[in-house]
């Protein structure tokens, strides 16, 4: 996959730092991203930001709807606040990278992944950068493990409410809660998916998700646990969940830290998974910090990856 990447220089600045678009050029068209630089210009670390899945843009919102946290972005401008650099983007697909999409039937999960490859090798030969290192949040800390094989210019990696299950076994879980038997119909495709085969005759009432169009993005999807994705890297490794955190448990991070013991693995109070802080788990409290943008991110979660960037 030919990929190339053109800068834009100077949308806003900050008083901390300079914000800037920066372009990669992909077959199938343009991605957008944003790269927030500290304003002392001299040479700093690079953390690329991957979002987490569905219709969910650089700055951590989801699209189409009320769900507005901004917690990628508050992310960004508190680590330039402490000297690195950081570059987010619009995932194929979703927001100003909306044309950069392949028809349903043509994507896979790999598209995800080469992006993220892209993005890292791109922002290696920039040189106002002294290392990239990703950090994926929920569904981008798979993408971003496996983006890290696939680039030797990747020196370490993030994992930020990562889940430590396959796939085709959280959907599983999720279904059981509603239903068992509906959950058992969906482990038989799952099965037949997890072979690499796609299934004909889907009930009516599990279409949307098993639709024929998307199948082939599932068993793409299938093909990665993220235990064993994680313990394939070679290089530093921090993991950071957050205790209040209802939708990826702690049960998951610890799941990618057992896979990878030698892993920095921190699990920070009071943080839920958009990275704000909740005190409860109920699920009603949690909307709030979803839908409230001017809520800040925890502190410790900045810290703790400053600190891993630097050492």
């Amino acid at each position: 996959m030919r990929i190339t990447a053109t800068i834009i220089l100077l949308i806003s600045a900050l008083f901390v730092a300079t914000a800037q678009e920066y372009i990669l050029s992909t077959q199938t068209g343009k991605i957008y991203g944003e790269l927030l630089m500290p304003n002392d210009n001299t040479p700093c670390p690079i953390v690329l930001i991957i979002a987490g899945s569905g219709p969910t843009n650089m700055d951590g919102n989801t699209l189409g709807s009320d769900y507005k946290n901004s917690s990628l972005r508050y992310l960004s401008e508190e680590l330039a606040k402490s000297g690195i650099a950081t570059l987010r983007y619009d995932k194929r697909g979703i927001g100003k990278s909306q044309k950069a999409a392949t028809s349903e039937e043509e994507m896979r999960f790999e598209h995800y992944i080469y992006d993220a490859a892209a993005w890292a090798d791109t922002l290696a030969c920039d040189g106002r950068f002294t290392k990239v290192i990703i950090a994926g949040h929920s569904e981008g800390s798979l993408i971003g493990m496996a983006a890290a094989q696939k680039s030797s210019n990747v020196k370490a990696f993030i994992s930020i409410a990562g889940s430590g299950t396959p796939a085709h076994l959280l959907i599983e879980e999720q279904l059981h809660r509603q239903s068992e038997s509906v959950s058992n119909e969906a482990a038989k495709i799952n099965k037949e998916l997890c072979a690499g085969r796609t299934v004909e005759d889907v009930p009516n009432h599990l279409a949307a998700l098993y639709r024929k169009s998307v199948q082939p993005y599932l068993i793409s999807w299938f093909r990665y646990d993220p235990a064993k994705e994680i313990a394939k890297l070679k290089i530093p490794v921090l993991i950071l969940q957050g205790d209040k955190d209802i939708q990826v448990g702690v049960k998951e991070a610890q799941k990618l830290y057992m896979a990878r013991i030698f892993s920095s693995f921190y699990i920070i109070e009071n943080m839920n998974h958009v990275l704000k802080h909740c005190d409860s788990d109920n699920a009603l409290l949690q909307l709030e910090t979803y839908k409230n943008p001017e809520l800040p991110i925890k502190s410790e979660l900045v810290e703790h990856i400053t600190r891993f960037i630097k050492q």
